[in-house]
C-alpha cells in the first residue's frame, strides 16, 4: 500500500459479511479470554488507515481489552518477518500486496477486514511544473516512480497506459516510497509518480500536475486496502482477532458515514494538517469488499504477469470473526 496504499490508492472496505458480520457488534466488555491484549499494528499513512485511529480515539480498542501500537510501513512485503513470527500482529496492505504475498508463497495471508475501494481523484500519475508531459501517451519512455513494484500503482497504471495505446514496458518503473517522490518530481529525478493521498494533494501544492486519474476508467470501483493477517495468527488467536474486528468495524461504520471523524484522525499519523485532510478526496469506506471489483483487479494482476496463477478472491478473506 503502498497505498497502498494504497498510499493508496484510497477508499475503505470491510468485509464483515465474509467476516461474519454485518451491523457493528458490541464489545466484549473487557480482555478476559482473549489470547493476546497487546498488538502491533502496521500502518501505511494513508487515509485507509483511518478506522484504526478512530476505534483507538473513540475507546473501541480499550473496550474490547485490547492495546494497539502502531508501527509506519510502506508495504507488507517489508515487514514479512515481523508478520511471519508473530511481532508484528495485523497490517494495512493493498489488495494487490495482499494476492502477490500470496501467490509466492511467502506467506499464507488473510484479508482481515476491507478499507477502503476505489474512487475518482484518489490516486494518480502526477509530473512536476512545466513538465512536457500532458498525457498518459506522453510518458512513453519516461520514468515512473511507484511505492512498489509490481503493487497497485504500477498495475492501475498499466491499465490507463493501455488504454492510451502504450504497451505497460514503455515506461520504466522505479521503486520509491510515497514521501520521498515530491522531492525526487521536483529534482527530476523521476518524470513522474504515483501517488495516493495525502501526497497526491502535498504533491499538488507543490505545482504538479496530475496526467492520470488512477481511480477512474478501466480501474473504477476496483477495491484499494484493507487490514491482513497472517493464517497462523488467525488460528493462534482466534478471540483476539474477533474482539479486534469488532472494534474495527464499528469504526469503519462511522467512517463509512461521518467525514469530520476521518478528517479529525488524519493528521494524528500523517504529514497532512487539518485543512488538507478536509481538502482531499477520498474513496469509498464500505462494510464489504466489492467482489466484481476484486475480481477485476485479480484479472488485471494475471494478465500483466505479476501472478502466477488465477487466484479466487473469496479465499483471500477470513472467515468467522463473528
Amino acid at each position: 500500500m503502498k497505498i497502498a496504499h494504497a498510499a493508496a490508492a484510497l477508499a475503505l472496505v470491510t468485509g464483515l459479511a465474509a467476516c461474519g458480520g454485518g451491523a457493528a457488534p458490541t464489545a466484549t466488555g473487557g480482555s478476559g479470554g482473549l489470547e493476546k491484549t497487546e498488538l502491533l499494528v502496521g500502518v501505511v499513512p494513508v487515509p485507509s488507515a483511518a478506522p484504526l485511529f478512530i476505534a483507538q480515539k473513540r475507546g473501541f480498542l480499550k473496550a474490547e481489552g485490547l492495546t494497539v501500537k502502531t508501527e509506519i510501513i510502506q508495504a507488507p512485503q517489508a515487514v514479512m518477518p515481523k508478520i511471519l513470527n508473530g511481532s508484528m500482529d495485523v497490517f494495512l496492505t493493498s489488495y494487490v500486496s495482499l494476492l502477490s504475498i500470496n501467490d509466492s508463497g511467502a506467506a499464507k495471508l488473510k484479508l482481515f477486514q476491507h478499507s477502503q475501494e476505489a474512487a475518482p481523484g484518489i490516486a494518480g500519475v502526477v509530473v512536476p511544473k512545466g513538465s512536457p508531459v500532458k498525457t498518459a501517451a506522453d510518458l512513453k519512455g519516461r520514468t515512473v516512480a511507484v511505492n512498489v513494484l509490481k503493487a497497485l500503482g504500477q498495475t492501475v497504471t498499466n491499465a490507463h497506459l493501455q488504454q492510451a495505446g502504450l504497451a505497460p514496458d514503455d515506461v520504466k518503473y522505479v521503486a520509491m516510497p510515497f514521501n520521498e517522490q515530491v522531492g525526487a518530481l521536483s529534482s527530476g529525478k523521476v518524470d513522474a509518480a504515483w501517488l495516493v493521498e495525502p501526497f497526491l494533494t502535498a504533491a499538488k501544492r507543490a505545482g504538479g500536475t496530475e496526467v492520470i486519474d488512477t481511480m477512474s476508467g478501466p480501474t473504477a470501483g476496483i477495491p484499494i486496502d484493507g487490514w491482513g493477517v497472517s493464517e497462523d495468527w488467525l488460528a493462534k488467536n482466534p478471540r483476539t482477532a474477533a474482539a479486534f474486528h469488532r472494534a474495527l468495524a464499528k469504526a469503519q461504520q462511522i467512517a463509512a458515514t461521518d467525514r469530520g471523524a476521518i478528517n479529525e484522525v488524519i493528521p494524528t499519523y500523517t504529514q497532512i494538517d487539518a485543512a488538507g485532510a478536509a481538502a482531499m478526496k477520498l474513496g469509498v469506506f464500505s462494510m464489504e469488499p466489492p467482489r466484481q471489483g476484486f475480481q477485476k483487479l485479480a484479472d488485471l494482476l494475471v494478465g500483466y504477469g505479476y501472478l502466477k496463477s488465477k487466484p479466487v478472491v473469496e479465499q483471500q478473506i477470513a472467515t468467522g470473526l463473528g
